[in-house]
């Protein structure tokens, strides 16, 4: 995503919260929006650090019909209600970004943050703590300069991200895992699905890029599973 591009308007806050959504409802649009964010965030300029995977998923998660489960020894949390985030933190990277709300845009396409430099919580999947797979997307790079997800390649399993949460909670994940997916493979079901527990994904792009089509090949996930919380 560059510049020059057209302009996805996200939501600015100003849609009211719903914690409840039919979970039929809620499958779908994530399962359409995971499809079309390999393309949403694609028109960037380089170079970001370049992306291994690093950790790996579980039986169970690697199942299509199962649901995923944290890294190895990894103790998840107990799911906290839905609220609405406002901020992600990643302590590591030095990130601390508020966040843009993210629908879906009237070409079915996923909306992108407007401000490169904050990220965005995709507003059809579930609130960051509570029960499923949460998604925050972000920026690479935005015309040749470091954007907020910049770095999100070089996270590693174990380290922390921070949501901060419209009830004044904070929701703490540990990265179970980071993967890097070809933007024509992008693994809808493996990061969209139903989870049993308080699950993160962070989204970016990586891999090579294309000038001749301002296009990155690849998508970061960052996979993290809740650990705990504080006020």
């Amino acid at each position: 995503m560059s510049g020059t591009q057209q302009d996805h308007t996200p939501h600015d806050g100003r849609r009211p919260w719903r914690s409840r959504v039919p979970l039929s409802a809620i499958a779908a649009l994530l399962l359409v929006g995971g499809v079309l964010l390999a393309w949403g965030i694609s028109r960037q300029h380089p170079s970001p650090p370049q992306a291994v995977d690093k950790g790996a998923p579980s039986a169970a998660s690697s199942a299509a019909s199962g649901k995923a489960e944290p890294a190895p020894g990894r103790t998840q949390f107990a799911a906290m209600p839905a609220s609405a985030p406002v901020r992600v933190t990643i302590p590591s990277l030095k990130v601390s970004s508020g966040l843009e709300r993210l629908g879906l845009g009237e070409d079915r396409a996923m909306e992108t943050p407007r401000d490169p430099a904050k990220a965005g919580w995709y507003t059809p999947g579930p609130a960051p703590g509570s029960e499923g797979p949460s998604v925050i997307a972000g920026h690479v790079t935005w015309n040749g300069a470091p954007a907020v997800f910049f770095e999100l390649a070089t996270l590693d399993p174990g380290d922390r991200i921070d949501v901060t949460r419209e009830d004044g909670r904070t929701a703490e994940f540990t990265v179970d895992r980071v993967a890097v997916h070809p933007k024509d493979r992008f693994p809808t079901v493996e990061v969209y699905r139903n989870l049993d527990h308080a699950g993160l994904r962070l989204i970016t792009c990586g891999g090579k890029y294309s000038r001749a089509d301002s296009h990155y090949a690849d998508n970061v996930v960052v996979y993290a599973t809740l650990t705990g919380e504080h006020t």
